[in-house]
């Protein structure tokens, strides 16, 4: 593998994929007269087994797809047209530099990039391009979109984003999956999940959908959105209630005790019952086995943090395991992220220092739609005059698109947008600019599901015209001006750089992967990097910040039966064969999908006048979606799943499911709340049908 080869041999290179999932998985390419004909598994490294999802699987199809943009194209209809023409590179970059250096010479802070996790690289992410934000002084970006509350109310409990260690969960008697549908979106914790099962383990699924991952497991409680935290509080209820506890590992290894028991003491099954909507029989059940398997574990994912109350929702979880010593073992606690264990170096890689003096403001991606629309204040700062898009698509993937699409429409919006695809961003861009693919750049990945470093290495040349995000940054900042040293750094110095001495770069251009010393069981001891050293149930710094410094049951922004015009909750979790928007243009995953789906209860739907394959319109104060009925069970009572995320203009009426979301934000974390979100839903008229 990676060995020298001609152009006309077959071989394989070693990579890494590079999308939101927790398991980045080691890949194969195999290559054959400079073109990738196969992307595989990598059967070496353990965790991946030589097995990858059926999205990842038909990477060559992604790559190589008919509608790939390989060449810079420069707008010559009206924003949102899509319509294009091709233009050389010098006159694009020529033509872009200009445009920010113009608006830069007024206030840099009017350029704001944007970028997400399109791919999770700590190359092609966010290195070279911050980078060239820091030295041009642009406004910053609060990068919130995904994770960020759970993020805050893990660290504010455990001290970072840590956990156990996936592969054991094999060996765990209880697994509890909490708000994750593994078999669609971690699947290779699914099949470890898979094994414990086969040695007995049994499994329980927290998820207000019947997922796919519900059908396979033991038992499925189907609470109602935004809950989670109330469930978690009435569990410690039982915990005491029956004496249930690890009192000497409380007494060692946490901090506010006293607190936390007095307020899971407020939270009977019975009153969490009502507000969950489960039976409290329901909850004792699960008390019991979470108060007597050894060992237990929690695998705990971000679903269930897009709710008002998301981040307490997460302290609160993350507190289950301490009170039983669930942590002694290697195969009990906890598991949301792992991406705390790698010590990256993002200083060195995104170079903050360049920023020098300045300071300037930060914007939360997750407001994208209010932030475009305003004027300049004095308070906020200038308006945004140019967007340099990259990794995302906000079009379809943020809040309130219908607003957000406002702002993309702006014709004094300087808009550039770096992409492999004419997405519903592109579409609003003044540029857009051929970006490679996994398979044509060199890039480093962490991980949040498990504790391996892998090395990404080019497989093929880039298609077409396309550049690395890092060369098209480099180039932009020639263009402008920008002599610093740091950006002539090469793509594999910055990916030797990223972690230094604390990874040994050999072992990863020999073997692909490499796996951190991280130990088996480490909070068998305590030891948690929080302040204290220990779990903290109260947590000091946020009291310091006027917040409650104990876990708390917050109701969500719109909570079921506050509105009457619109009676159900919406949740929008992804489609099986999607990762957000991300291989919605993949004609073979497409057409598995088949179109935009509401799932609704039968209940719900027989109420509604609602046959399954109808056209329905989803709609509320912030906007109108159409989709079809799919009147089905895995929607509860009350509450209708809007799977997503189509591109809008895929969507019936040219809209997606985050026409409905809001802007509004958790507790913790600035984040944006998908999942608590009030609709209703009627017959679509059949004239607009």
């Amino acid at each position: 593998m990676d060995t020298k080869h001609t152009d006309t041999t077959a071989h394989t290179v070693r990579g890494a994929c590079p999308h939101d999932c927790p398991d980045t998985c080691a890949l194969l390419t195999t290559v054959e007269n400079g073109r990738a004909i196969r992307v595989q598994g990598n059967p070496e490294h353990a965790l991946t087994d030589g097995v990858l999802c059926t999205k990842v699987s038909r990477y060559t199809e992604r790559t190589y797809h008919p509608e790939r943009i390989l060449t810079p194209l420069r707008r010559t209809g009206p924003k949102g047209s899509g319509r294009f023409e091709p233009v050389g590179w010098d006159e694009a970059l020529a033509t872009i530099a200009q445009r920010l250096q113009a608006i830069a010479a007024r206030d840099a802070q009017a350029i704001l990039p944007y970028s997400y996790a399109g791919t999770m690289g700590l190359v092609q992410g966010e290195s070279m391009a911050a980078r060239f934000f820091h030295r041009l002084g642009a406004s910053r970006l609060d990068r919130t979109i995904c994770a960020s509350a759970g993020a805050e109310g893990l660290t504010s409990t455990l001290g970072g984003k840590v956990g156990m260690k996936v592969q054991h969960f094999d060996e765990s008697r209880l697994i509890i999956i909490w708000g994750s549908n593994p078999i669609g979106s971690n699947l290779h914790f699914w099949r470890i999940a898979q094994e414990a099962k086969r040695k007995g383990a049994r499994l329980v699924c927290i998820d207000p959908r019947r997922s796919e991952t519900a059908d396979k497991c033991h038992e499925h409680i189907a609470l109602r959105p935004g809950t989670d935290a109330a469930l978690a509080l009435a569990l410690m209820h039982e915990l005491i209630a029956h004496g249930w506890l690890d009192q000497d590992y409380i007494d060692r290894h946490t901090l506010g005790w006293e607190g936390l028991r007095a307020r899971a003491l407020e939270w009977p099954p019975e009153r969490a019952a009502e507000v969950c909507g489960v039976p409290p029989e329901q909850i004792r059940r699960l008390a019991c086995d979470w108060g007597t398997s050894r060992p237990a574990a929690i695998r705990l994912n971000y679903g269930m943090q897009r709710v008002r109350g998301g981040g307490n929702a997460v302290r609160a979880i993350a507190c289950l395991p301490a009170l039983t010593g669930a942590w002694r073992h290697r195969a009990g606690g906890l598991l949301m992220s792992s991406s705390g264990h790698f010590p990256v170096r993002q200083g060195a890689l995104q170079r903050p220092d360049l920023l020098g003096e300045r300071r300037p403001r930060t914007i939360n991606m997750s407001t994208i739609g209010d932030d475009l629309l305003r004027e300049s204040t004095a308070t906020l700062g200038p308006k945004i005059e140019a967007l340099v898009v990259y990794n995302s698509n906000p079009v379809a993937v943020a809040p309130q698109s219908g607003q957000v699409v406002q702002g993309f429409a702006r014709e004094d919006l300087f808009t550039v947008v770096l992409e492999h695809f004419q997405t519903d961003t592109a579409d609003y861009a003044d540029f857009i600019l051929p970006a490679t693919t996994q398979l044509e750049h060199w890039d480093i990945h962490t991980t949040y599901g498990h504790t391996d470093v892998l090395l990404n290495r080019p497989a093929i040349a880039p298609v077409g015209q396309a550049r690395t995000n890092t060369d098209i940054f480099r180039a932009l900042a020639a263009r402008m001006g920008f002599d610093d040293p740091c950006f002539a750094d090469t793509d594999e110095q910055l990916c030797r750089m990223a972690m230094g001495d604390a990874q040994d770069f050999e072992v990863l251009l020999e073997h692909g992967f490499a796996s951190l010393p991280v130990p088996d069981a480490p909070f068998a001891q305590g030891n948690f990097p929080t302040p204290s050293g220990k779990c903290e149930f109260f947590s000091q710094r946020l009291a310091d910040q006027g917040l409650d410094g104990l876990p708390d049951h917050l109701p969500n922004h719109e909570t079921p039966g506050s509105d009457a015009r619109h009676p159900l909750a919406m949740i929008s979790p992804p489609a099986r064969n999607f990762l957000n928007s991300t291989f919605v243009n993949v004609q073979s995953l497409r057409d598995i999908e088949t179109e935009p789906v509401l799932e609704i209860h039968p209940i719900d739907a027989r109420a509604r006048g609602i046959a399954e394959g109808v056209v329905v319109e989803v709609f509320n104060d912030r906007g109108r979606y159409r989709c079809k009925a799919r009147v089905s069970e895995r929607a509860r009572p009350g509450v209708v799943n809007g799977l997503g995320i189509w591109w809008r203009k895929m969507g019936l009426n040219g809209t997606n499911v985050n026409e409905l979301t809001s802007q509004r934000l958790t507790d913790l974390g600035r984040a944006p709340v998908f999942y608590d979100c009030l609709v209703e839903v009627a017959l679509a008229e059949p004239a607009l049908a």
